[in-house]
């Protein structure tokens, strides 16, 4: 017979903030990624990250579906982790404390991290993609 485990709050945290991070900033960081391993041309790289965006540079409607992608990968992560803890046997004060605890950490934890991941995305295509661009464009 299985054994209920108790979840534990900062793996559960861990795990689902940082899916939903890579989830929100995936727009940049494939193109990214891809470019860094050769896979992908700079100037490839630049138009399949400008499929998220708009001209002038703000968020367009690819941006936002994963930016919603990302926020629904975080409730899941939280949802799930109360219907597994409601498994078990757990003081429900201590199954309030952990929800909270955990609510915390993926909040925290995937913002911070999409942050991060968006400023070295973004010094990324400046330092490397763009200039990369331009050779293979031949602009000046």
């Amino acid at each position: 017979m299985a054994k209920n485990v108790k979840p534990n709050p900062l793996r559960w945290g861990v795990k689902y903030s940082l899916s939903a991070a890579i989830t929100g900033i995936l727009c940049c960081i494939a193109p990214a990624m891809l470019f860094m391993f050769g896979l992908m041309s700079g100037v490839y790289a630049i138009s399949f990250a400008d499929f998220f965006y708009q001209e002038d540079g703000s968020s367009g409607t690819g941006a936002w579906i994963l930016r919603i992608l990302a926020l629904s990968v975080g409730i899941y992560g939280i949802y799930s982790f109360r219907k597994k803890q409601n498994q078990c046997s757990i003081d429900p004060k201590r199954k309030q404390k952990n929800l909270i605890l955990l609510t915390i950490i993926i909040a925290i934890l995937g913002i911070g991290t999409y942050l991060v991941l968006e400023k070295w995305s973004a010094w990324y295509f400046d330092a490397h993609i763009v200039p990369s661009q331009q050779k293979e464009l031949k602009i000046n």
